[in-house]
């Protein structure tokens, strides 16, 4: 298994993207200007990644549905969460949101000691906003262009600008300084799979929703990521950073 950022890995974030395209509408403000050059390639890897979740991830994490109860379930994605929450704050802190990283930092101390090393989100309860920030957004805010669109082998849908965002995620994740190696790779593979049941609902959307599931992964994640960028404002009818 490989170690997973809190943006999105493997082929999970192609059903995670779809199910957060509704919340990222902009008020119509979005429209699609797919920087797309690589389509024949990107839709080969768009195959690949889905087939790998039909024979590998998804049974697994159907399975794991089944044995593990819902509040261990929920459990264990706070966990990841509370994990996730130090390098959001570190991507905050490097786009000059010193509030929000503040916030951030608040919610992994009260989360790590009232709730129990992470299992319990009492944080959120306290008003403290959880966020979703990472390198490619913080690219981004320092205005690197986003390039073209590219499904990545593995890891699913990204950009340009993505891509090398991911390659500061990665070895960045607090997951991936944990030794000795047979835990850390424990610890992605239950954070993978631990997420891929989380989206079963998602996957029923795209299903029922999408003609081109291809196109509609692409817009989706495109407008995810404008709207996550703007944290949630993106200026009407311009073009994303």
């Amino acid at each position: 298994m490989i170690p997973v950022s809190s943006r999105s890995r493997l082929v999970v974030v192609s059903l995670l993207l779809i199910a957060l395209s509704g919340c990222a509408t902009t008020n119509g403000t979005y429209r699609d200007r797919s920087n797309d050059p690589w389509e024949g390639f990107n839709r080969s890897m768009f195959s690949f990644n889905e087939g790998l979740d039909r024979a590998l991830i998804k049974p697994v994490a159907k399975g794991y549905e089944a044995v593990v109860p819902t509040p261990i379930n929920t459990m264990i994605t706070n966990f990841f969460n509370n994990i996730g929450d130090l390098m959001v704050a570190v991507n905050n802190l490097l786009q000059g949101k010193v509030k929000d990283s503040a916030s951030d930092l608040g919610r992994v101390a009260l989360n790590s000691t009232l709730g129990i090393a992470g299992l319990i989100d009492v944080a959120t309860g306290m008003t403290l906003e959880k966020h979703n920030e990472d390198f490619g957004q913080t690219f981004a805010r320092w205005g690197f262009g986003e390039g073209p669109f590219v499904v990545l082998p593995f890891f699913g849908p990204s950009t340009v600008r993505d891509t090398f965002g991911l390659a500061a995620d990665l070895p960045t994740d607090p997951v991936s300084w944990v030794s000795p190696d047979v835990v850390r790779f424990s610890a992605a593979g239950v954070r993978l799979i631990d997420t891929r049941a989380d989206l079963f609902s998602a996957e029923k959307i795209a299903e029922a929703g999408a003609i081109d599931r291809y196109s509609y992964l692409r817009g989706a994640y495109l407008q995810r990521r404008q709207y996550l960028i703007y944290d949630g404002r993106p200026p009407r009818d311009k073009e994303e950073y």
